[in-house]
This record gives C-alpha cells, structure tokens and sequence, in this order.
C-alpha cells in the first residue's frame, strides 16, 4: 500500500531533497502540498496545515514537516490528531519538552511519529559506527564550518529564538556524534558567539565527555568562506578514524574505507514507510538536547553585527 503524503512547508530543504527523495522511493507519493507562499504544478497546493487536512480528509497518509522549528508543535499535532503519520525534518521543535505531547497523543492514534535525523543516514555513517563499537576512544574533535550567506541565504528565521543559528547544521553532527560513538556524552564546557545584532549564535564552541572520561570538541562556525568543513575526528587504540563531507567519506588512519553518492533523504523515507507499516515510532531527542544544554550553560561572546548581503 502506498503511503500517500503531503509536505507542509515548501522550502529551500523540502525543494532540494524531499520532494527529488519521494520521488526515487518506492511505497510513497507526495499527493499534496502546503505552503504560504510555493506551490508544485499539478499538485493540489493548500496555505497551511489545517486548510490541507480540512481539505485532503483521508486522501493522505501522512503529512512531512518542513517548516521552521519555531510553530512546528502545533502543526505537528493537528496532524496526528487528523489521525496522520508525521515525520518531522529536524530539529524536531523549538524546545526539547515540546516533543513529548506529541508522542504521546502519536500513541493515542495509532500512528507514526518520525523525528528524523538526516545526516545519519549519511553512507559512511553505519560503518563509523561499528568499527567504533569494537575500538578504544581516545578523542573526538568535531569541525563543521560553513559560509550561512551560501547555505542559509535571506532565512531570517533562523536568526530568531529557537531558531538555532550555527546549531542548524551544527546538530547535524551531533545527530552523528551521538550514532556512532559508543557511549553517551554530555556537555562541560560552551562559549557561544552572538552577533551583537542576532538573537542566535554564529559560532560555538563545546567540550563534553562521556563516562570514561574521554575528551570530545565540537566547532561550529558560520563564517567560514574558504570552503565547507563538515568533519569528525575520533583518535583510537585501532588508528584514527574520519568522518568527512557530512558523513560522506570514512576515512581510517587517512585510507579511504567509504564514498558513496549522498542518500540521506532516501534513506529517511525508506525509514517512514517502514514505520508507518506498524504506526511505530523513532523519536531520539539526544542531539537536540545537547543544543539546549549547550545555551543553559552557553557563555555569551558578542562579536561584529552579521549583515545579509
């Protein structure tokens, strides 16, 4: 049976990997639409999420939100309570309490709730994980820097409370550090860069370790122009291990072991079709906890104002 789904939310992500994803998915189709201001030829197209679901009645299945965090809660829950499976592109809501009502009213229904966690999915990142399970970690460094003016152009909400500003991608690696590393983490240290006209950070700085006490550093930096860095270092008893691109490249004392063409979006829909099978769900809040932990003990550093250009 085909999953019969409508995206809310018809942005840069939804345009550049939801939409293609659905697409090369077999058991989903994208049937609908709901956004403000877009809208897909020969699709029927709705303002916003309670206008698709009084419209769609039980021609969807499933609704994927792709809209900012910030509102997020209360499109999530007319869905599920329209009796729809959700999947949530991440991060899955502006805070991390707001999340458990919707489980719970998930179990309710009967029906699936998706927090999705892209870069997980990312080739190398299963590998990671299993020659990690078997090794002794000495270190971990996380370096993901990006240019916002080429990833995140004119997206002023990102800038807003709960918004996330650096964390955006910088969650992405924490989604990953939290896959592959054996043991749990937890935050110690966080200096936070703050544009003197922002409410959201530029950069950050982390240092958290895990029960053995083992040493793990994440950069995150919105002002890198020289090219992205998207990497995670892990030093070992069985030689150093490197995610690079996001998750693309696996690398063991600099031999490349993975590079595969990018399929996360593919895989998070393969993963939403299997759920829904069952109405089961798959909410891991890890990394955005860590988010929230790194603004409660976060030092403020103001730096130059971020001008859009």
């Amino acid at each position: 049976m085909t999953l019969r789904t409508a995206i809310v939310g018809l942005g840069k992500i939804a345009r550049d990997q939801h939409v293609p994803s659905i697409a090369k998915v077999e058991g989903v189709d994208l049937v609908a639409i709901a956004s403000r201001n877009a809208s897909l030829d020969g699709l029927p197209s709705f303002s916003d999420v309670n206008e698709l679901l009084a419209a769609v009645g039980d021609d969807v299945d499933a609704v994927s939100l792709c809209t900012p965090p910030q509102g997020r809660h209360a499109q999530a829950e007319a869905a599920l309570r329209a009796g729809k499976h959700v999947m949530l592109e991440k991060p899955p809501g502006a805070t991390v309490s707001e999340i458990a009502p919707l489980v719970s009213l998930a179990k309710e229904k009967g029906v699936t709730l998706f927090a999705t966690w892209h870069s997980r999915y990312a080739s190398a990142v299963e590998p990671a994980r299993a020659f990690l399970a078997d090794a002794g970690i000495r270190s971990v460094h996380v370096e993901w820097k990006e240019d916002v003016r080429k990833w995140h152009p004119n997206q002023d909400w990102i800038w807003q409370p709960g918004g996330l500003g650096v964390f955006d991608p910088g969650i992405n690696a924490l989604s990953i550090v939290t896959a592959i590393l054996p043991r749990p983490i937890f935050l110690l240290r966080s200096d936070l860069f703050f544009p003197e006209n922002r409410a959201a950070p530029i950069a950050a700085d982390l240092e958290f370790t895990d029960a053995l006490g083992t040493p793990v550093r994440a950069e995150f930096d919105w002002r890198e122009t020289g090219g992205e860095t998207w990497s995670i270092h892990v030093e070992t008893d069985m030689g150093k291990l490197s995610l690079r691109e996001g998750g693309k490249k696996l690398f063991i004392d600099d031999v490349l072991n993975v590079d595969e063409p990018d399929q996360e979006y593919v895989g998070l829909y393969r993963r939403f079709v299997e759920l829904t099978k069952t109405g089961a769900l798959d909410v891991d809040l890890s990394p955005l906890q860590h988010v929230a932990d790194a603004f409660l003990l976060g030092r403020r550093r103001a730096v130059e104002a971020f001008i859009e250009e």
